[in-house]
């Protein structure tokens, strides 16, 4: 996917007249801004910018570097993006130690079927190095001893490798504000339960606990709240009475990597998109799954529907 909007993020700590300082930047070199979107999260500030550069009387070098120089003044780190240059975009994918989603990236780009590049793996264990040396994939671990990621290690690799969407494939991590709000819309998570039931860890197990006879999984774009980001895609499956948590895993997990990977084809073919908090299919939408099979319709029930009884008095 390829756009003629380029997008401007600015994140820092929080203080007045920062929206103003960047605005007049923008609006002084010819710039049309045509979305703006900004927040505060545990005192760190983000906008967002979408921003038609097309009749700007600066060249992109110019404007970038006159950005970078105001955020140098205000405190501020400002990130421009003119995704229309790039012919493929870069993915980075977040791996803890289950192998599953990771496997399913790489077939899937290894068959030409992504439409992307896999820049780097980036791991908070090196337990999938092997798999990323496999594929030629740059591998880096990010953990300590305890698995706890260096954020400022992670910003650099995304930067260093330039990324454009991040896929965390069953990365047991959460990513603070300061690494959500630079790459807000670009990073895509998958949960294993039908959100918003049983957020948080060990969710197989709650449904286990719980005693659910339907869970699932499911693909989201991740926010500053945890799992509870814009949805793009599910899968479900049946739960036998005696399941365990092994046979959740086991139906679990290839549903994982099939909603993880048509999330991920979706947002790269351009044929999802974010408004208020929920996703919307374009007109592609018919060439995804998305939640369950249409198989699964002629075992739905059309009947009875509430009204049709009125109906039929009225016709009396």
């Amino acid at each position: 996917m390829t756009t003629d909007v380029t997008e401007i993020t600015v994140i820092g700590d929080d203080d007045t007249g920062l929206i103003a300082r960047v605005t007049s930047l923008l609006f002084e070199r010819g710039i049309n801004i045509e979305d703006l979107d900004q927040a505060v999260r545990d005192g760190v500030f983000r906008m967002y910018l979408a921003v038609d550069t097309e009749e700007m009387v600066c060249t992109k070098e110019t404007l970038r570097a006159d950005l970078h120089d105001l955020g140098d003044d205000l405190g501020l780190d400002v990130q421009v993006r003119f995704p229309a240059d790039r012919d493929h975009q870069r993915i980075a994918v977040l791996v803890t130690k289950e192998s599953h989603c990771l496997e399913a990236m790489f077939e899937a780009w290894a068959n030409d079927e992504l439409g992307a590049d896999i820049g780097v793996v980036i791991g908070n264990h090196d337990d999938l190095q092997p798999l990323a040396e496999h594929y030629d994939v740059p591998f880096h671990d990010i953990g300590d001893e305890g698995g706890q990621q260096n954020e400022d290690e992670l910003l650099e690799l995304l930067a260093d490798y330039d990324v454009d969407l991040i896929v965390l494939a069953r990365y047991m991590r959460i990513l603070s504000p300061n690494v959500v709000f630079r790459y807000e819309d670009r990073i895509i998570n998958i949960h294993p339960s039908l959100l918003p039931a049983f957020p948080g860890a060990e969710a197989y197990r709650q449904a286990v606990e719980e005693g659910v006879r339907v869970a699932g999984v499911t693909a989201h774009y991740v926010t500053t709240d945890l799992d509870q980001g814009p949805i793009i895609s599910q899968r479900a499956f049946d739960v036998p009475d005696d399941a365990d948590l092994e046979e959740m895993k086991k139906r679990g997990q290839p549903l994982e990597a099939d909603a993880l990977l048509e999330a991920v084809k979706l947002h790269l073919n351009g044929d999802v998109s974010v408004h208020r908090g929920r996703t919307s299919v374009r007109e592609n939408g018919t060439e995804y799954q998305l939640g369950l099979p249409e198989e699964l319709e002629e075992f739905t029930p059309d009947r009875p529907v509430d009204g049709i009884g009125s109906a039929v008095a009225n016709n009396q």
